[in-house]
């Protein structure tokens, strides 16, 4: 039989390996997947239509224990690549699932309230009132490359920690992307907007003329965005984020950032994508996740140090 001692050793191993493995946005990812499959079941009716929804869902969750469980970062560089930034495709996969899940409680869009609200606030609708007195194809190349930067900004950032090493601030990052995306993507379903782009198509008196980037944009948006997927906007929520990760950790990036960043969140309302009232709540969102991951990070990591404590302890009385 087994010592206390030794005993106790085998189970202080056990959950070290067990509280190592999980970082806080792993379990982030999971506690949101697991909760979108809980919401479906209780709202989605008929249950038949959600299927895929659950089902993907379910996987996600399922992709992310494994890989925490059962890829080794240590173990290489691939391994480490795995690890690390499995997260920025599921972040991808659950914002296409919004697009299945956008009438679970309305039947309808919301968009006649913000247009009400920043009507009743700016004495205009600003989405017309660029279409009627500001449209210029030199502004709209310009505020569509800032637009445009956002795809390869996310990528760009997490892979540039990842070969710089900053593992830390990777991790960090990724934990306040996580609730900076989800909450946003909740929001999708909880307040449906589908955005100017499409409430208002027929009542715009001009087309946005642009160059390059302007119709690079419309190519992405025409293939890859989610009608409905407007309140609030994520695009600024995440590009701000990163900008504030790039102030406190690379300051000269960060004031790159800033400019693209100013003309990315006008770009939104520029091309019609977004009300001005989404970008606002897009970047609260993010500033509060800053913020929180910023005093709860430690707290959250707080029980791997304890064993740690544990552990020392243990062995100095050993020894």
């Amino acid at each position: 039989m087994l010592s206390k001692e030794r005993l106790s050793k085998k189970v202080l191993k056990r959950k070290m390996t067990l509280v190592n493995k999980f970082y806080p946005f792993d379990k982030i990812i999971i506690i949101y997947a697991l909760l979108m499959v809980l919401i479906i079941i209780t709202f989605g009716q008929p249950l038949t239509d959600y299927i895929n929804e659950i089902l993907l869902y379910l996987l996600a969750a399922a992709v992310s224990f494994l890989i925490a469980m059962f890829v080794d970062e240590s173990k290489g560089r691939w391994a480490g690549l795995v690890r690390l930034i499995y997260s920025g495709v599921l972040f991808s996969l659950f914002y296409r699932l919004t697009g299945g899940t956008m009438f679970l409680l309305f039947d309808g869009f919301l968009d006649y309230q913000i247009i009400g609200f920043e009507q009743a606030v700016y004495g205009l609708s600003p989405t017309l009132y660029i279409d009627e007195h500001l449209l210029n194809p030199v502004v709209t190349e310009i505020l569509s490359f800032t637009y445009f930067c956002y795809y390869p900004m996310v990528p760009v950032f997490m892979l540039t920690l990842f070969f710089k090493k900053d593992y830390a601030v990777l991790k960090h990052f990724l934990a306040a992307a996580s609730l900076t995306y989800f909450v946003s993507f909740m929001l999708f379903f909880l307040y449906p907007v589908e955005g100017p782009r499409w409430h208002f198509a027929g009542q715009y008196l001009n087309q946005i003329d642009g160059y390059f980037f302007h119709y690079l944009v419309e190519v992405v948006i025409d293939n890859g965005a989610v009608r409905g997927g407007c309140m609030p906007s994520s695009h600024t929520g995440i590009a701000i984020l990163i900008m504030m990760y790039c102030y406190r950790h690379y300051p000269l990036w960060g004031k790159i950032l800033l400019p693209i960043v100013i003309g990315l969140s006008l770009g939104t309302v520029w091309g019609r994508f977004h009300y001005i009232s989404d970008v606002y709540v897009g970047a609260a969102i993010a500033i509060a996740a800053y913020y929180l991951v910023q005093i709860k990070y430690p707290a959250w990591t707080a029980v791997e140090y304890k064993l740690l404590d544990e552990q020392k302890v243990k062995a100095d009385y050993v020894s």
